[in-house]
């Protein structure tokens, strides 16, 4: 019988790995993280964490197509 491979996890994202994916300076993350309008962080320890795919799903909400 085969092995079950254990689940990949894509490691959480710093706010400067959010800043850096997003093309925005670091404050504006902070910003959008106090004003309720960024991507959802998780607070590990005194550290504030991204799930990539939260990341992206937020920036697909937002996204709207520009009719041509």
């Amino acid at each position: 019988m085969g092995e079950i491979a254990p689940p990949r996890f894509e490691r959480l994202w710093t706010v400067q790995d959010v800043s850096e994916y997003l093309a925005v300076p670091v404050p504006t993350v902070y910003s959008w993280r106090n004003s309720g309008m960024g991507p959802p962080a998780r607070r590990i320890g005194k550290r504030l964490r991204y799930r990539p795919e939260d990341v992206r799903d937020w920036v697909a909400s937002l996204s709207t197509e520009i009719p041509l």
